[in-house]
């Protein structure tokens, strides 16, 4: 791909990135609220819940925004190469 292309990517990755992480806190809140009937994941500084119970909501958080970002960025390098015919990561 061209440095032009490359360049060009850039901006639309960066928007996919802030997206993804809005995306991801949303869903891990609604997934959060099922699994604990809570409406906030416990904090790594709130002595009030267990050590499990903490990493195990860091650990759903973060499954979920890797799974989420990696979607977002799949989905517009396929959008991008429809406009440019080129993929962003070659």
């Amino acid at each position: 791909m061209s440095a032009g292309a490359k360049a060009a990517y850039r901006p639309v990755g960066l928007v996919a990135g802030i997206a993804a992480g809005a995306i991801s806190g949303r869903v891990f809140k609604v997934v959060w609220k099922r699994i604990a009937g809570e409406d906030d994941a416990p904090g790594a500084l709130q002595s009030e819940y267990r050590t499990s119970h903490v990493l195990l909501a860091a650990a759903i958080q973060g499954a979920i925004f890797a799974v989420t970002k990696a979607a977002v960025d799949r989905f517009g390098a396929q959008a991008f190469t429809k406009l440019t015919g080129s993929w962003p990561g070659d």
